[in-house]
């Protein structure tokens, strides 16, 4: 973006932030939610890399619709693996509140919203991945989970942050449609980049 009067570069900031984040729940909309959200999710963190990285000349909606596309088909393959582990996990826990009480109950309920909390956390990973390095779709769904296991100081600050956005969209409902998926988009991609850097560091070493 070309230097100017800062009150311009924040205006112009702000807008291609609202324009991403609209850009998202509109094309998950376009893809009846469900299909949507895997591509529009990849669209979204191909921008805020490329924000990342200093490359900011580039048109929003033109190059999230690109990507969109592009990568339709594929990372929703990529997603109804998540999606599968996703529901199984749901019905785990619907049985388990059900059909089992007392300690044993309550220890597998536990075990299994763990479970679910690290598929989310995966599924973040996921798109950091994806959008950064060209690997098989085998190799995206299983260096996601390693890195979940593996990367426990960044987890934990991703968390942090999206603890704080989170509690701010929900003191200022307005937020919602301009900041719900591209400041945590941002943090994560933020994070994560910090983390690829410093696995390529230590693998160059070795």
């Amino acid at each position: 973006m070309k230097k100017g009067p800062w009150m311009i570069v924040m205006c112009e900031w702000i807008w291609k932030a609202i324009t991403a984040n609209v850009c998202w729940i509109a094309f998950t909309l376009l893809g009846l939610g469900v299909f949507g959200f895997f591509p529009a999710t990849v669209a979204l963190f191909t921008i805020v890399r490329k924000w990342l990285r200093n490359d900011t000349e580039f048109r929003v909606w033109k190059t999230f619709s690109e990507v969109y596309f592009k990568e339709w088909k594929r990372s929703n393959g990529i997603g109804l693996v998540f999606y599968s582990i996703g529901l199984f996990l749901f019905i785990d826990i619907r049985i388990t509140e059900v059909f089992l009480s007392g300690v044993f109950g309550s220890f597998l309920s536990i075990i299994l919203y763990i479970l679910a909390f690290i598929l989310l956390i995966t599924v973040g990973y996921f798109f950091s991945l994806y959008v950064h390095y060209e690997l098989s779709n085998k190799d995206y769904i299983k260096q996601s989970f390693i890195i979940t296991l593996t990367s426990l100081p960044t987890t934990i600050w991703i968390g942090v942050g999206l603890f704080m956005i989170g509690y701010l969209i929900n003191q200022y409902p307005g937020l919602l449609l301009f900041i719900s998926a591209v400041a945590p988009a941002y943090w994560m991609m933020k994070a994560c980049l910090s983390r690829f850097a410093s696995l390529e560091k230590r693998a160059l070493q070795h």
